[in-house]
């Protein structure tokens, strides 16, 4: 969408394609249904990719200021929070949607939805064929995201558009979702959150850090510090809670007191009932568990509750302007790339930077 607008404000002859019945279902759902755009600390070091330096270059070409303008230059307000992450005033993502599809209208770009693109093919120009028809068209923009949630229409069966053209794709893995751990060091804890301190170790070796909300379900953890944390943390890495990072092990001991009641006040209940059993009751043992309680990662829920894909079609097969090396005028924008990004608007971001790559490079 942020594509079609750009080229249609261009003077560019725009058809859309989209498998859905209706456009941006998966925009709709951004942010928690909040809409988090993009964040004010855009820079390639909150970013995944087999070509990092190519991922630079298109974000120095597209700045969060620039991803604020642009939407604003459709209407609205967009604000940022005390963590850099940018929102509809309004905190709706639907409304971000209904924004361009507005804009859509507005510059008359042809949209068919319900239209699922089973065959991409090139003769003297290319042919998109789907159910029912096919279209001519100059160029091509294949955007139509990685593996994560298939809900939303996006099961991997893109990949296949541009394999037949000779393009290769990175193993796939999904990130922004909940990781597994051993049912039992989690039993009794589904639907606690806290405010944690939050590492991933591998081996002694801590390789991210974070503080937020951690949310116990029935298999594992979710909540945002558990999303940034799963960009990083592989099956067999140990997650390790500080489940009050504001209070030292010091002041603990003052506060916790002995016997099956010795946490009230301090943890949730439940939590603290699961803590006195882990410790056997030993006073010592349970304040250890609060600043690092250890729980082991087994996987992940996997793309059907992820909020992106890591993998795709490498970056080392496009230009700058993200168009194929293999076959020109086809062109590759957002998640269906080997890019994907830290939880916090940053994936979005990348969505309307390599769309505006792309615009660019087609204009």
């Amino acid at each position: 969408m942020a594509c079609a607008v750009q080229l249609a404000g261009a003077g560019r002859e725009v058809l859309l394609l989209e498998r859905g019945e209706r456009l941006g279902k998966k925009l709709s759902a951004t942010g928690n249904g909040q809409g988090n755009v993009t964040n004010l600390s855009v820079d390639v070091s909150h970013y995944f990719s087999d070509d990092r330096e190519k991922v630079a270059r298109v974000l120095s070409h597209f700045s969060a200021q620039d991803a604020v303008r642009f939407l604003e230059g459709m209407g609205g307000l967009f604000l940022p929070d005390a963590r850099g992450r940018v929102y509809p005033a309004g905190r709706q993502a639907s409304a971000v949607t209904d924004l361009f599809r507005r804009e859509l209208q507005r510059r008359s770009v042809r949209v068919l939805t319900g239209t699922c693109v089973q065959k991409l093919t090139y003769g003297k120009n290319f042919r998109v064929l789907f159910p029912g028809g096919e279209e001519a068209a100059d160029a091509v923009v294949l955007a139509a995201g990685g593996k994560a949630a298939k809900q939303f229409g996006t099961d991997g069966s893109a990949y296949a558009l541009a394999q037949a053209f000779g393009h290769t794709v990175t193993p796939l893995a999904p990130v922004l979702v909940q990781l597994r751990c051993d049912p039992a060091a989690v039993r009794g804890l589904k639907g606690i959150r806290v405010d944690a301190g939050l590492r991933v170790l591998r081996g002694q070796t801590q390789i991210f850090a974070c503080r937020g909300d951690v949310l116990f379900t029935e298999s594992g953890l979710s909540g945002d510090a558990v999303f940034r944390a799963s960009s990083y943390a592989h099956k067999g890495d140990r997650v390790v809670l500080d489940l009050l990072p504001d209070t030292s092990a010091a002041e603990l001991s003052r506060a916790v007191g002995e016997g099956t009641d010795g946490l009230l006040c301090v943890v949730n209940n439940g939590l603290g009932r699961h803590l006195l059993r882990l410790a056997q009751g030993d006073r010592g043992r349970v304040i250890a568990l609060i600043k690092a309680f250890p729980l082991d990662v087994t996987g992940t829920l996997g793309f059907d509750y992820a909020q992106a894909t890591r993998g795709g079609i490498p970056l080392a097969e496009t230009d700058d302007g993200l168009m194929s090396v293999c076959r020109s005028g086809l062109y590759f924008a957002g998640e269906i790339l080997n890019v994907d990004g830290e939880c916090g608007g940053y994936n979005l971001h990348w969505a309307f930077a390599s769309a505006h790559a792309v615009a660019e490079a087609l204009k």
